[in-house]
Formats: C-alpha cells, sequence, structure tokens
C-alpha cells in the first residue's frame, strides 16, 4: 500500500497541515484533487500546493514520529485518509505575510460582524418597548366550558374594566393558584376569540424546552396593576415609547420580531437578550425555570 501525502501551512503559526491518503496508486484521481475540512468548510487546495517539500524531511522517513497527531479520519475518493497536525519550527518561517493580512482582515471582519450583531438587538428592544406589557392581578379564574385546557380569567390590568382573558393553563398550573395572583400581561394583542370567549390579552409565561414545565411571570414585590413593564435599564421607565396598537403589533409582527429572544437567565429572571425585564419596583422573574423561553 502507497501513501500520497499533501502539505499546506496551518493559518495558526507553527503548524503545518498534512493530509495522508492511504489507497492503491491506480485508483487515485489525476490531477490529485483532495479535499478537506476546516471549520466544518470544505476547502479543495490547488494543485500548486500538493508539494512534498512542505514537509519536514524527518516525516518523511518516520511516520511513527511523536509529535504526528491525528485529528480527523473517514473516507473520501477511493481511499481511507487521515488529516494530521505536525509541529515543526520550519512552518512558522515558511508563513507568507499573505496569511498573516488573511489573520488580521479575519480579527477586523469578526469585530464588524460583533458590532452589527449589537446594532439589530437594539432594535428589537426599541420594538419590544413599543409592546404594552403590563403588571396584572387576576380578580377571578374559572375552566373554560368548551375547552378542557383552557381557563378564563378577569384580570385587573388598571383599566376601567377587567380583561377577560384564555389562557392554555390547565395542564400546568391548579385553578387555586391562579386566584389573586399577581401576573405579567401582554395587553395590546389583538382579540381572539377562543371557543365563544374573547380573549383580550395574554399571560406571559416561562416553559423549558420539552414544554413540560410551564410558570407565570411574577412582577416584583410592590408592583400595582396597570404598571408598564419594560426592557432596559431602571432610568429608562421615563423614555418609554408609546405602546402600539394591537393593528400595528399585528401588521408589523412586533411580537413575532421579539419573542424569540426572550428567556430566563441563571437566576430565572426574564430577559429580551441582555436587557432585564423590569417593573417600576423591580425585576420580573419566574419561581424556578432558569434558561428557559418566555412566550
Amino acid at each position: 500500500m502507497n501513501y500520497a501525502m499533501v502539505g499546506a501551512n496551518n493559518v495558526l503559526k507553527g503548524t503545518t497541515t498534512f493530509l495522508l491518503l492511504s489507497s492503491f496508486r491506480p485508483l487515485l484521481p489525476s490531477p490529485l484533487r483532495i479535499c478537506f475540512h476546516a471549520n466544518n468548510k470544505g476547502l479543495r487546495l490547488p494543485p500548486p500546493a500538493f508539494s512534498r517539500h512542505a514537509f519536514p524531511s524527518s516525516f518523511h522517513n518516520d511516520l511513527s514520529h511523536s509529535k504526528l497527531a491525528v485529528a480527523f479520519s473517514g473516507r473520501r475518493r477511493g481511499g481511507f485518509f487521515s488529516q494530521c497536525s505536525y509541529s515543526d519550527s520550519t512552518a512558522a518561517t515558511t508563513s507568507s505575510s499573505k496569511e498573516e493580512d488573511d489573520n488580521s482582515a479575519s480579527s477586523a471582519s469578526r469585530s464588524v460582524d460583533s458590532s452589527s450583531a449589537n446594532q439589530p438587538m437594539l432594535e428589537i428592544k426599541d420594538a419590544a418597548n413599543t409592546l404594552d406589557i403590563r403588571v396584572g392581578k387576576i380578580l377571578r379564574a374559572w375552566k373554560h366550558d368548551e375547552a378542557d385546557s383552557l381557563y378564563v380569567e378577569e384580570v385587573d390590568i388598571g383599566e376601567p374594566q377587567p380583561r377577560i382573558i384564555c389562557s392554555g393553563l390547565v395542564n400546568y398550573v391548579p385553578l387555586q393558584h391562579l386566584q389573586d395572583r399577581h401576573v405579567i400581561v401582554l395587553a395590546n394583542l389583538k382579540p381572539r376569540n377562543m371557543r365563544g370567549v374573547k380573549s383580550c390579552g395574554m399571560l406571559m409565561a416561562a416553559s423549558d424546552e420539552s414544554h413540560q414545565n410551564v410558570e407565570l411571570l411574577l412582577p416584583p414585590e410592590g408592583s400595582v396593576p396597570g404598571e408598564r413593564v419594560w426592557f432596559g435599564l431602571d432610568d429608562e421607565k421615563d423614555k418609554l415609547p408609546e405602546a402600539a396598537t394591537p393593528n400595528q403589533v399585528q401588521k408589523k409582527k412586533i411580537w413575532e420580531l421579539v419573542q424569540p429572544h426572550l428567556k430566563t437567565n441563571d437566576t430565572c429572571v426574564a430577559m429580551l437578550g441582555s436587557y432585564h425585564m423590569r417593573a417600576p419596583a423591580g425585576l420580573v422573574v419566574c419561581s424556578s425555570l432558569a434558561n428557559a423561553r418566555v412566550s
């Protein structure tokens, strides 16, 4: 069995990357082209890169060299191959200035990507603060007459009349735990007819990945029904935009934009990305679900 060996300088200085293809010579494609993977991306090396002199001489004579480490193995055209790393001082001297330029360009690109990634999140935060999220208090709750999985709640959110809201919490929260409970309400969704009951809002809750455990979000102690909830710093409460109308929320798909970024953190505080969910009296939390989705 013969070995066909190719080498190319790794982007990491001081390391040369080698590809060993063990197969019968008649099965090798001509011209020899081998595709190896770096960072899960296929990189096709041009024929000039396949040069034996890129290998240290000791490597040709000693395939069992102690510095040889197999990093990947698999099957490609007509044979088995392994991608190996071999440390050698000559690799650093063969690194070209082009590689250094590429590394600098890559670092600059990552910096730009990081900056651009923050900008959309600021826009999402601004959109989230047009949602009319309020502290509420459930005055009365009962099971829906026509839907086994639904509760119906009368909720005080600081308006002259309580809101009627339907919630699919029957399998997660005992009915008695809803009575006189403070909750977080998303109030500017368009009303929905749920089995004959017009639901005018949504109780916000956290759920685990399997959706087997669901907990209602809790406003901080001392919260008053009708108080506005927002995302950001404590001193931003006086700078909140006007809440969008239900039609605007639906047309601009504000909730669909915001919801994928809602979660609880390690300490069960509700978050929008890195922004805390706040009421005037403090942070909004859930009882015990850390790193959970919020909806």
